[in-house]
């Protein structure tokens, strides 16, 4: 069965909720079942008041750019079929959380300019490189991040793992969930 156009879904969306496009401040278009959005497209520059957009658990391939969404802060894209991080520069201003889990993301591409990013999931993803962690690191305001499941993790213990994560992203407060405490930050300062 083919999917749903982002048209269409943004259709039943605003029938549903009673709210313009344009005056929605918070988005939820997620698990568009039997057909799920396959594909964004401009129509998602409607949502110029949006805070916070919810596409997670479709069949969504790409990101593309956002042009209008000027106050965007949280973005959902998890459990699609995303393989880049891109097109994210026209929201970098205002994005504060970026959900990417369950997707099939290699590399950590295209993050530099998302400098008030503080959190950032991509737990289940296919990222193989500890020099992709490390991407992370040129993100001042990043605090939370979720890397589960991803086969980076070489140790089936998460928490054998957290210590390169707080070597890759010194200032990163919380790894999958549990915070970086002084034993970790000591662990992680005698890996060389």
């Amino acid at each position: 069965m083919p999917g749903i156009s982002l048209r269409e879904a943004i259709r039943r969306w605003e029938a549903k909720s009673g709210i313009s496009p344009q005056e929605a401040t918070e988005v939820s278009l997620i698990c568009q079942l039997p057909s799920p959005i396959e594909k964004l497209d401009n129509e998602i520059n409607q949502f110029e008041n949006c805070e916070k957009l919810s596409l997670s658990t479709n069949a969504i391939l790409q990101i593309v750019p956002m042009q209008r969404l000027k106050n965007l802060k949280i973005l959902s894209l998890a459990r699609n079929n995303i393989k880049k991080i891109q097109n994210l520069e026209d929201v970098a201003a205002t994005l504060e959380q970026l959900w990417l889990s369950y997707n099939l993301i290699e590399r950590l591409d295209n993050l530099a300019p998302l400098q008030k990013l503080n959190t950032f999931y991509v737990s289940n993803n296919k990222i193989r490189s500890w020099d992709e962690v490390a991407k992370c690191s040129q993100l001042a305001d990043l605090r939370s991040v979720l890397f589960l499941s991803n086969p980076v993790y070489s140790d089936p213990d998460k928490k054998a793992n957290w210590p390169l994560v707080v070597k890759k992203i010194p200032h990163v407060e919380s790894i999958d969930g549990a915070m970086v405490t002084a034993a970790l930050r000591a662990e992680a300062d005698a890996l060389d």
